[in-house]
């Protein structure tokens, strides 16, 4: 059987179909490099994670040095007491405190950057 000479195989070619996502998963690291809207909720979720952090910190912070002037104004005949509360007994806990909030604020990075390396 004879083929009609109008009929001939054609090849069509265009732009290759392979883009960033060859695998089909597109790791948050670029798209946080393209500043994709996925991008931006994965760095806006570890400044929310670091502001709740930070946030605690201060009200733990207001709680230990807020009601000291109440307690001063109280007990207006002991300023000795006044002095060893804020040379020595202040220290400690704000001491503690600082170390939870950098050990916190670390964890949060650790986790963001493992979320991000895809580990």
């Amino acid at each position: 059987m004879p083929q009609d000479p109008t009929e001939r195989r054609v090849t069509v070619t265009g732009p290759p179909r392979r883009t960033t996502r060859a695998s089909g998963y597109y790791r948050p690291r670029t798209e946080i490099d393209e500043q994709t809207t996925l991008g931006h909720t994965y760095v806006r979720s570890l400044m929310r994670s670091q502001l709740r952090a930070g946030l605690a910190a201060f009200a733990v912070l207001g709680l230990l040095v807020g009601p000291l002037p109440l307690l001063f104004a109280a007990m207006p005949d002991a300023r000795r007491l006044e002095w060893a509360v804020l040379g020595f007994g202040l220290y400690a806990p704000l001491v503690l405190l600082a170390r939870w909030y950098v050990r916190r604020a670390e964890r949060n990075e650790r986790d963001f950057v493992r979320l991000v390396e895809d580990r």
